[in-house]
């Protein structure tokens, strides 16, 4: 005859309308079914049937939990953790979402899963960290695990479900992977309105996940329960470890991978990089200013360039190692650096400014975002009957692959181009005349369109002018 394996719980739960929150009471025990086996080690040790059968995990125990809470369940392997995170994952229904159960297109780049529009998906992906041009059209299989944690975490906050459960939370990151997602956790439900319930063996999150509930599982029916202000944390620990510091150019090489755009850049006037130990994390390099960029009479009129160059940095390239992203580490660089560039005012034209707005964060100015000039808005649009899709021209392979049959169509939408945008999507510099692009347009090949096509996509993009003033002291 089978023996059978019981599970007996109580699960009662109940509003209280004086804190807000759910009082829980749980009790939890096994019986473990009865072999011959197990009958033989009983009876070769001394025990009794029922001193095994009987295990008690949970007994009787009283949880306060709200729609808003951080919940943070630690204790050892099999303790109990993930019985509790179950039950209550169980109980919620609809409200929970697991980020084990998440929808994954695996072999689709990341901006076509998230988000009803390329902007409403740019927000999300920048928001959890995953704000670089090279990843939007990465696929998920070819995401790093803390990565990929990351972009499970947007699909969570796209689904609109109140609850986020995460069972074995960042257990299999590294140590400061894992604090820097604890940290965005907490920060991204808290400043939504959601609620946290993450099991892991690790301890060491606890500064970072700040939770409002901590509770410690032990062996047996013995538990913890502890209470704290549900309140938002602003810095990662790992951000009181990094100091901002004027560097070098080889210090910049070791992280100008890790830009969208081309790290080689003209006109250097500092560079300063963001260290923890002896590890860059980021660097922020300033250069001369343009002659002309949109919206600087709004703030400032300088007649002659010489005095341009004396008074105004630009910023050129900020970069964050990826591993850094979203625990204020740019912010950080650039208010830190902006008062030791040795100009009285700094300005920045930036396309991410539209979509992560740290350079307001570390104390510039919006002043207006500049569109696009009518010929690049039209010069997209043929490329869209062609079949092309305008966020993608930015990455030369794709548009190695589409060009294959188009070349010609492609280099006639291009030629309508007059100065100064031919001379830039032919990536030229100096004297270049409408004859010159045209002979040049003419002897192109696939790879030197792919790269124009590439620098169209650069002039197509809507960009956001900040500005910086030093404070007199």
């Amino acid at each position: 005859m089978p023996r059978e394996f019981f599970r007996i719980r109580k699960f009662t739960k109940k509003f209280d309308k004086r804190s807000g929150k759910f009082v829980i009471n749980i009790s939890y025990k096994t019986k473990t079914d009865v072999t011959d086996r197990t009958v033989a080690v009983s009876e070769a040790f001394g025990l009794g049937i029922d001193e095994y059968r009987d295990f008690t995990i949970y007994d009787n125990v009283e949880l306060k939990i709200g729609s808003k809470d951080v919940v943070y369940i630690t204790g050892d392997s099999g303790s109990g953790k993930s019985v509790l995170l179950r039950a209550l994952e169980k109980d919620l229904g609809r409200k929970a979402i697991n980020i084990s159960d998440v929808h994954i297109e695996p072999s689709k780049p990341l901006i076509d899963t998230v988000g009803c529009s390329v902007e409403e998906g740019l927000e999300l992906l920048s928001r959890v960290g995953l704000n670089d041009a090279f990843l939007f059209v990465r696929r998920y299989r070819e995401l790093s695990d803390g990565q990929k944690y990351r972009y499970r975490i947007a699909k969570m906050i796209e689904s609109g479900h109140q609850y986020w459960f995460m069972d074995e939370f960042c257990s299999t990151l590294d140590r400061d992977t894992a604090k820097i997602v604890a940290f965005n956790v907490q920060k991204l439900a808290r400043k939504l309105g959601k609620a946290v319930v993450a099991a892991t063996t690790h301890t060491d999150l606890f500064e970072d996940l700040a939770p409002s509930v901590h509770i410690h599982k032990r062996f047996g029916k013995e538990i913890s329960v502890k209470y704290y202000p549900n309140q938002l944390r602003k810095n990662c620990s790992l951000l009181k470890e990094m100091q901002a510091q004027e560097g070098s150019y080889e210090d910049w090489k070791k992280v100008a991978g890790f830009h969208y755009r081309s790290h080689q850049v003209a006109f250097m006037q500092k560079i300063f990089v963001l260290k923890r130990k002896d590890r860059v994390c980021g660097a922020i390099v300033y250069v001369h200013p343009m002659s002309v960029a949109p919206c600087r009479e709004r703030v400032l009129k300088i007649g002659s360039m010489k005095k341009l160059n004396e008074k105004v940095a630009r910023v050129a390239r900020v970069v964050v190692h990826p591993k850094y992203r979203t625990i204020g580490a740019g912010v950080k660089l650039m208010h830190d650096s902006l008062p030791l560039c040795e100009k009285p005012y700094v300005e920045m034209i930036a396309v991410m400014a539209r979509y992560n707005p740290f350079a307001e964060h570390a104390g510039m100015t919006k002043v207006c975002a500049s569109k696009p000039d009518k010929s690049i808005l039209d010069a997209v649009e043929e490329l869209e009957k062609l079949g092309f899709i305008p966020y993608l021209l930015a990455v030369p392979e794709y548009n190695k692959r589409m060009l294959k049959e188009q070349v010609s169509r492609v280099k006639s939408i291009l030629s309508s181009f007059s100065y100064p945008y031919n001379r830039r999507i032919a990536g030229q510099h100096g004297h270049f005349t409408k004859e010159d692009y045209l002979k040049w347009l003419k002897k192109a090949e696939t790879d030197d369109l792919a790269r124009a096509l590439r620098r169209l996509a650069h002039l197509n993009q809507s960009k956001v002018y900040l500005f910086w003033k030093k404070q007199q002291s």
